[in-house]
């Protein structure tokens, strides 16, 4: 309960919302000490901004670094009720615009090199910013340099960090914030056709056209050339083909696609700025840089089919000579194309200011009111006779010495279509060669086969041989074989298999005689399976086998053979007896007696 108008119980503050009453009020409550109306209260303070702090340390030296400063709402703090500060607690602004000293190292750079000691999955890495797509522009993403994988090693970049390569966009609080020509932020000065921060577009003009000369190919051609100082460069093939588009200075210095060689698309930092070369599968190439640059450039053009046609289309700066105008000039004739039998001058026009007279690039003048080059013939007359050689022809040896052949004619050009072929006696000068000698070296040692020789043997599976030498070339001398190549001697044996042979047959001999010298008795022979050859086989068919024993009859006679070596004598001396000596019969007596010739001494 409240004493008075006051929140007082028992000499303590009452809690916020104690009941309470007073003369003038029958029911109240209890607000900061006081007895308010019950369901009432005082108005609360709105809080108020306080002064902006000193301005931080700009985060670049320069390049266009970012600064920060920072309020707080306590002047006044907003009590119960009142309502808090509306608007900015921190504000940025920009700071060491200009432009960092020529070879810094990027920015972006730095800051991936700083993690290069510190470890990452326990190894070390050279880091390098990633620039592909895919990730948040102000995240700071890095590349391990030599592996195949990018990772985010800060969620933001340092404050001042440019969002993207050729924007002045920079990352401030981890977001990408807009940044005008003049490097201030939030700034809305732009940059006019000529690249001129908030200029008015006076300060150039834009150059245009269509570069489609029919073009022989296997070669480089000048389509335009760039003047230095040039903005907003874009050449583009108007179709896919198989040409390149080419860079290269006044004084032949190749940027891109030079010396016919071929680069892969990518960025390439030349004349002061970058170019994009790019070449789509499926889209024409394209070549652009956002200039100035600080050289003048020559786009070539390098020819491999007919060319589609190539757009060019570039800003370059306007000549301020308030005296400048120019014309279109003759220029003097130029030297004869050729000494004799009929050649070409030329009078070519050309652009020039009328101030001095010195030669431009012809876009300063009309290009309607441009007259045709001059031609005119010089030098009709025939030129004297000269030795005409034509082409070596192969040489007759590869090494050891050969020797090559040319023809050589006298002859004389009567115009540019017509040659004659005079007598050789016609050319006073010396007569040229017609044979020199060539391949001179020493032929290596190499293997050289002999003709094979007949299948060996001549019925069944056989083998043709033949000699290998190593010899030195073709008609060399004979060397030692360890002289050639061991693992590429040819081989010197092969199979052949010129006809099957005979299949093995039954051989009888003779019948021997009968073994009763009186009556019935029986003879025998020998049955052999022989092969072609007359060697002994086990594969001639049993059912086929001749028999070897019949019956026979002799007469009986009483008078028998006698052991007389006068009357010993073969029985039958065709084929019998050989047999009974090759197979070793002639220790059995009847074989014995039958072949007694041939038996003696065995």
């Amino acid at each position: 309960m409240s004493k008075g108008n006051r929140c007082i119980t028992s000499s303590i503050p009452a809690a916020e919302g104690t009941i309470c009453q007073t003369s003038t009020i029958e029911k109240g409550w209890c607000y900061k000490r006081l007895c308010v109306p019950y369901g009432t209260r005082p108005e609360g303070v709105d809080g108020g901004w306080g002064h902006w702090s000193p301005w931080e340390e700009c985060s670049r030296t320069c390049g266009g670094g970012v600064s920060s400063s920072i309020r707080h709402c306590d002047s006044p703090r907003p009590t119960v009720g009142g309502k808090y500060c509306l608007g900015e607690r921190k504000r940025f602004r920009s700071c060491n615009i200009d432009e960092c000293p020529v070879g810094s190292q990027d920015f972006r750079e730095i800051q991936c090199s700083d993690f290069d000691s510190v470890p990452f999955r326990g190894k070390f890495y050279t880091w390098k910013p990633y620039r592909g797509g895919g990730v948040k522009s102000c995240s700071l993403n890095c590349l391990a340099e030599g592996y195949n994988f990018y990772t985010e090693r800060a969620p933001a970049v340092v404050d001042g960090t440019p969002c993207r390569d050729d924007s002045l966009d920079v990352c401030v609080n981890g977001e990408c914030k807009h940044v005008g020509c003049d490097r201030i932020l939030g700034s809305d000065v732009r940059e006019d056709r000529c690249r001129v921060c908030g200029g008015d577009g006076s300060s150039c003009q834009v150059i245009e056209g269509v570069f489609n000369d029919s073009l022989s190919e296997g070669g480089y051609e000048e389509v335009v050339r760039i003047p230095k100082g040039s903005v907003f460069i874009h050449i583009q093939e108007l179709n896919i083909s198989l040409n390149y588009l080419v860079l290269k200075s006044k004084g032949d210095q190749y940027f891109i696609n030079g010396k016919l060689t071929i680069d892969t698309p990518r960025r390439f930092d030349i004349a002061g700025g970058t170019f994009h070369y790019r070449r789509p599968a499926n889209e024409p190439e394209t070549l652009e840089a956002l200039g100035p640059t600080n050289m003048t450039l020559i786009v070539m053009v390098l020819v491999r089919e007919e060319n589609p046609g190539i757009l060019y289309r570039f800003n370059p700066p306007v000549s301020r000579d308030p005296l400048s105008s120019y014309s279109w000039h003759y220029t003097s004739w130029s030297r004869c194309s050729a000494l004799c039998a009929g050649g070409v001058q030329v009078q070519q026009v050309v652009c020039k200011k009328q101030a001095d007279l010195s030669v431009v690039y012809n876009h300063f003048c009309d290009k309607k009111n441009k007259p045709k080059d001059k031609k005119r013939p010089c030098n009709q007359e025939p030129c004297p006779p000269t030795w005409w050689t034509g082409d070596w022809s192969e040489c007759s040896r590869s090494c050891n010495g050969g020797v090559r052949t040319r023809e050589v004619l006298c002859k004389r050009k009567m115009s540019v279509t017509e040659e004659k072929v005079l007598d050789d006696t016609a050319c006073t000068t010396t007569r040229p060669s017609v044979t020199e000698p060539c391949n001179n070296h020493t032929c290596p040692p190499e293997w050289h086969a002999l003709d094979w020789s007949e299948c060996t043997p001549g019925c069944g599976p056989g083998y043709r041989y033949r000699v290998i030498l190593c010899r030195s070339g073709d008609n060399g001398e004979t060397l030692p074989e360890s002289e050639c190549p061991k693992q590429s001697r040819p081989t010197t044996r092969v199979r052949c298999n010129i006809q099957r042979c005979p299949p093995p047959q039954w051989v009888a001999g003779p019948w021997g005689e009968c073994s009763a010298r009186c009556g019935m008795g029986q003879e025998i022979r020998f049955v052999q399976c022989l092969t072609h050859t007359g060697q002994p086989s086990n594969e001639c068919p049993e059912s086929h086998r001749p028999a070897f024993m019949q019956q026979c009859k002799s007469k009986c006679d009483h008078s028998g053979p006698t052991d007389n070596p006068e009357e010993c004598k073969d029985v039958n001396t065709v084929a019998y007896c050989p047999l009974v000596l090759r197979f070793k019969f002639c220790g059995r007596a009847y074989f014995r007696q039958m072949c007694c010739k041939t038996c003696q001494g065995h």
